[in-house]
């Protein structure tokens, strides 16, 4: 085992995969904290199909708990700094994590009688579970934001977040299609994500009455 401590991110030699892969969860957990985004990479290796599981089970439908799954290890990056040891494994936080998306994308398709209708894809699929971190706006206003924000992200991160939401493709799936790395896939659609919550949350709220 590596000691946590040589792994910590230093901008002349950040740690390796593979160094990564040595690691603990909490000192993988250690590693996120400092914004490694390899760390996170590890982590999904370890933990994605479990948090697949909880999702499917929750919201029966494939395609939405790959996209809640997504959100999870999102969520997981961007509270990392919040993470503490003493009070239980990063198993049980990222499970909690899963449950709490999961019930909360299940209560969004119920509204919008997905499984009614039998449809729940497209660019409503990369909004944040927790919609009303966004502010008081509508349905439409924040689909006609989030198409705003996706001309503010690379070509690559559009690419990888419309194959995943429009054709609900999987990670794997678009690696193989785009001929990237997996990681570099993941890596895509994250950076893609957070730029396009930052953009929606970033708007004025005069947006929310506008045509």
């Amino acid at each position: 085992m590596i000691p946590t401590e040589s792994l910590r991110i230093r901008e002349d030699h950040p740690p390796s995969l593979a160094e990564l892969a040595s690691l603990s969860d909490e000192g993988l957990m250690a590693s996120l904290k400092l914004e490694n985004s390899d760390a996170l990479t590890v982590l999904f290796d370890r933990y994605h199909r479990l948090v697949l599981s909880v999702a499917l089970r929750i919201v029966r439908d494939q395609g939405e708990a790959e996209d809640v799954m997504q959100i999870v290890f999102l969520d997981v990056f961007r509270a990392a700094g919040q993470f503490n040891p003493d009070k239980g494994t990063t198993k049980i936080w990222i499970l909690q994590y899963a449950y709490h998306r999961s019930i909360n994308r299940r209560q969004q398709l119920t509204a919008r009688n997905f499984y009614q209708e039998g449809t729940g894809h497209g660019l409503k699929s990369v909004l944040p579970a927790d919609i009303s971190t966004l502010g008081n706006f509508a349905l439409p206003e924040l689909t006609l934001l989030l198409k705003q924000g996706l001309k503010t992200i690379t070509a690559r991160q559009r690419r990888v977040i419309e194959m995943a939401s429009y054709e609900g493709r999987s990670m794997k799936e678009i690696a193989a299609i785009t001929g990237e790395s997996l990681p570099n896939v993941r890596h895509h659609y994250y950076r893609g994500l957070q730029k396009l919550h930052a953009f929606v949350t970033s708007a004025p709220k005069a947006n929310s009455g506008s045509a």
